[in-house]
């Protein structure tokens, strides 16, 4: 379920309280605001004020309102009383983990922001990808299977100062893909904010449903990776991934085709000289 929430008038602290909400509106319903205040390191006082400034008199007028638009599962009910037992064996309990992350992914998932991000990849000039840190994975994923099909991909690996010679090549028929995951970093923002000057496009790929980057970027998806104090799984971010990569290969599939057997033709050719 999608809340509107008037972001320009949230602090840090109750952009935090939305994306909380935002991500868990079944359990909050059966949560208190110390829950939610223990559950986020937040006070209490943070918390009731959180409600006036999104336009409700109190955390009950909140719950009313949701329960209007939100039907309460069997499967939140007992969710709810499984929370609070005893955690199961670590193979079992970090199953469960990655299946909620998926569904929470698919719950927010949004055809229209998918399908213009395949369009974006598959129309750039170039496309070019920050992805940093624990992203490296899914940047380097990325640039792989993407070059395959023969689009011009290319890693923004430098940080810093440094960036700016790459942003210097960057035109308006280009699109980077970021990943901004809890913030975006300095460079992050830095390629945002050019972006609105030099006239490429933005893709942001994050875990935050509430967040003041996400509106600034032209197209937005979101993976579930857990609450700010869990550990961080990359299996949704991993899925979105995939997902937008056979997409791309499904568009202009003559093409792409013909590249895949060209690589295999290689392959045969060279065999001897360069063995897999």
């Amino acid at each position: 379920m999608k809340l509107d929430w008037n972001t320009e008038a949230l602090s840090p602290g109750q952009f935090k309280i939305a994306d909380y909400i935002q991500k868990n509106s079944q359990t909050v319903l059966f949560s208190t605001e110390q829950e939610i205040a223990d559950a986020l390191g937040l006070s209490i006082a943070s918390v009731s004020r959180f409600w006036r400034t999104v336009g409700f008199k109190n955390i009950k007028d909140f719950k009313t309102k949701l329960r209007s638009q939100l039907d309460v599962t069997p499967a939140a009910k007992m969710k709810n009383i499984m929370d609070k037992a005893d955690a199961s064996p670590l193979p079992q309990q970090f199953l469960a983990t990655t299946m909620r992350h998926l569904e929470e992914t698919l719950t927010h998932y949004s055809a229209d922001s998918f399908e213009a991000a395949v369009t974006a990849l598959t129309s750039a000039k170039r496309i070019y990808i920050y992805g940093p840190g624990p992203s490296a994975g899914l940047t380097e994923l990325l640039h792989y299977r993407l070059g395959r099909f023969g689009l011009s991909i290319h890693r923004l690996d430098r940080g810093g100062s440094e960036m700016f010679e790459d942003l210097l090549h960057l035109g308006e028929e280009d699109l980077v893909v970021l990943f901004g995951f809890v913030r975006l970093l300095p460079e992050a923002k830095v390629i945002v904010d050019h972006a609105k000057e030099t006239g490429y496009r933005t893709l942001l790929i994050t875990d935050r449903l509430v967040a003041n980057f996400s509106d600034q970027c032209d197209i937005t998806l979101f993976a579930s990776r857990g609450e700010t104090w869990e550990f961080h799984s990359m299996i949704a971010p991993t899925f979105i991934v995939e997902n937008l990569i056979v997409a791309v290969g499904m568009r202009n599939q003559d093409d792409h085709l013909r590249k895949l057997n060209e690589l295999n033709q290689l392959r045969k050719k060279y065999a001897h000289e360069l063995p897999r």
